[in-house]
């Protein structure tokens, strides 16, 4: 069987080849096009089509480094298959730093599949969806927290799923947040017509986080080794695992005062019920309130943003098995072993 062309509104790109798109996907208050930048990548090899995609928040930079190293950087040469890399989705927000698409603000992972005759939003996830994810076998959408919010690196899948299942364990993250996601999601919406996606989360939004990345880079190369986009590579074993389903196994702490915070932990820590998370005094220290963790757990988002309301999110704590915890305490003590996200609904 031969690799064959991808086809896309406006080109073909033949196998062996790389194009660099700048795909149209709205126009200006005076009437420019607003485009959005495409690599396709199709190798001579047939085998299956993948997206990566980053910046569906435009403020979520560390997949931005990592779609563009994967189609800038990596040797295209052994690919068996297509890579369709999107390292800014959101064009709109990432040029004005935001989260959402500006003046509507309207968050465009919400908008999904999108429609051609709607909102903004709609229209441009219309665009990309039907002209480059819905062509595809499987994908990996990349996120970070929300802003003043930081996550460990993990990814969040619905494991009731077989085939994303499937793909969530060969990246290779310590933590899966088995969730079915929202209704709108990028992943929840391309999942549900056969295109098994996940969303790896990472870091905070508004920078570059070196080690994420290149830990991304590896799980990106872990997946592509599973479905033989990169034959002989291995798929990669994170050194332990943990699939946090139940809603009883995990919960956000909050601040019942305002203040300003001091926090103790640190993402993807492990700590003890009971342990100190954070301390949170008004501006003469003379007021102390402290938070403790409720249950034994991992820490997977964190408050990065050191002042509080009462209700503001502080921790977001993940309870694990026992065999989990010693695991997790092993590869702490030998830091030659890797180790191992997540705010409320940061997607």
């Amino acid at each position: 069987m031969d690799a064959e062309p991808f086809v896309y509104e406006g080109g073909t790109v033949p196998p062996g080849e790389t194009e660099h798109v700048r795909f149209p996907v709205s126009e200006t208050y005076l009437g420019d096009p607003v485009t959005t930048p495409v690599t396709v990548v199709v190798g001579e090899q047939p085998g299956p089509t993948v997206f990566l995609t980053a910046a569906v928040h435009g403020d979520e930079l560390n997949g931005v480094e990592v779609v563009r190293e994967v189609a800038q950087e990596w040797d295209h040469e052994e690919v068996c298959g297509t890579l369709l890399c999107l390292p800014v989705v959101n064009t709109l927000g990432f040029v004005a730093q935001e989260r959402y698409l500006p003046v509507q603000d309207r968050d465009l992972n919400r908008a999904f599949p999108g429609k051609s005759e709607s909102t903004s939003a709609k229209r441009i996830a219309h665009r990309v969806y039907e002209q480059f994810l819905s062509k595809c076998d499987f994908g990996l959408d990349f996120h970070t927290s929300t802003r003043g919010r930081t996550n460990m690196f993990h990814v969040r899948a619905d494991m009731s799923d077989d085939e994303v299942a499937r793909l969530a364990r060969s990246f290779g993250t310590n933590v899966i947040i088995d969730t079915e996601g929202s209704e709108g999601m990028l992943r929840h919406e391309l999942t549900a017509v056969g295109v098994p996606t996940i969303t790896v989360e990472m870091g905070q939004a508004h920078r570059f986080e070196r080690p994420l990345i290149d830990r991304a880079l590896s799980g990106v190369e872990s997946v592509f080794a599973e479905y033989d986009v990169y034959p002989d590579r291995e798929v990669q074993w994170p050194g332990w695992r943990t699939v946090v389903s139940g809603w009883d196994e995990k919960t956000w702490l909050r601040a019942d005062v305002g203040g300003i915070v001091e926090v103790h932990a640190d993402r993807g820590d492990l700590v003890n019920e009971g342990d100190r998370i954070c301390t949170i005094t008004n501006p003469f220290k003379t007021e102390k309130t402290v938070v403790t963790a409720p249950f034994t757990g991992i820490v997977v988002g964190l408050l990065a943003n050191p002042v509080v309301y009462p209700g503001n999110p502080l921790c977001h704590l993940v309870s694990v098995e026992t065999d989990v915890r010693d695991a997790v305490q092993l590869h702490r003590t030998d830091p030659a072993t890797p180790a191992g996200g997540l705010p409320a609904d940061d997607e």
